[in-house]
């Protein structure tokens, strides 16, 4: 069961992450706004302040495709009344 106190508090934590980090949310959007595909190339990079730098990437597969479809579908059954 879902508590509404941690939903309420995650909405204010996500809210104030948004406020300090606008251009995330809209990266995501403007990524959204294209249909992923098989082939697509999902690549993130992590920059420490000591200069280290991770990267890494994946190639989705048309399992990945499957499973975003699925958890598109579970995401979009959540949020109906």
């Amino acid at each position: 069961m879902v508590n509404p106190a941690m939903i309420f508090k995650m909405k204010s934590m996500w809210d104030e992450f948004t406020a300090n980090h606008p251009k995330l949310p809209r990266f995501f959007q403007a990524a959204a706004s294209r249909s992923l595909e098989e082939g697509t190339v999902i690549e993130m990079t992590i920059r420490r302040p000591d200069g280290e730098t991770i990267t890494s990437n994946v190639k989705l597969t048309a399992s990945d495709m499957a499973l975003l479809e699925q958890l598109k579908e579970m995401g979009t059954a959540n949020m109906q009344p």
